[in-house]
């Protein structure tokens, strides 16, 4: 049912990016910048990102046939990078691994080119991201609504991640510590539930093809 898919996608999508989690790094990697400058990074950032998904939506099945690996073995490995990333989410080392590649950019001098690195790549579209795509993309199986639905979803988280870029700071302040701790678990439970089921799909559709 679209609706399902559709539901399936936007939780997909909204845990694997994690909008609010971002807003602390959006401030970090922008120091210095004025309204408007953030304002400018935040936007390219959010185009970057969403073009980056919904290319992988499209060709990254195809791209996965000329490498000769099949769909539900991908599903299987797709699911267990969902969950890794789920584990580091739960157990807090995520935010570590994000904050490491914000300060490596700053410390690399590449202030005004944030927008593509680090924010849009790997902190919006990473490798759970990507991955999550192509495993959507490929659930539709080729249904234009679908797919038309998954780009609705890919251009909506990234909409919510500049808006969260935008309100940043008063995001942060809003959410407190405590606050940015417990939406990062509950998302990670989340995922990690939603990557279970990316396997579980994968074993069955190995067995069932077998």
């Amino acid at each position: 049912m679209p609706i399902d898919f559709l539901a399936s996608a936007l939780v997909t999508l909204l845990v694997t990016v994690d909008p609010p989690g971002l807003a602390p790094l959006f401030l970090g990697i922008t120091p210095g910048m004025s309204t408007a400058e953030r304002r400018q990074v935040a936007i390219r950032a959010c185009i970057i990102a969403a073009l980056i998904m919904a290319a992988s939506g499209f060709v990254g099945a195809q791209l996965l046939s000329a490498l000769g690996i099949t769909l539900p073995a991908f599903r299987i490995a797709g699911g267990l990078l969902l969950f890794w990333i789920a584990f580091e989410m739960v157990f807090a080392n995520r935010q570590d691994r994000k904050g490491e590649h914000a300060e490596k950019a700053i410390t690399l001098d590449h202030i005004r080119n944030v927008a593509a690195f680090p924010l849009a790549i790997p902190l919006m579209a990473g490798p759970g991201a990507i991955t999550a795509t192509i495993l959507l993309a490929g659930r539709a199986q080729g249904d234009p609504v679908k797919l038309a639905l998954l780009m609705a979803v890919i251009a909506g988280v990234t909409l919510s991640c500049l808006v969260t870029f935008l309100a940043a700071t008063r995001i942060s302040k809003a959410l407190g510590v405590t606050g940015n701790v417990v939406l990062t678990r509950l998302l990670g439970v989340i995922l990690a539930a939603l990557a279970v089921q990316f396997v579980a799909d994968g074993v069955r559709a190995i067995v069932t093809a077998g």
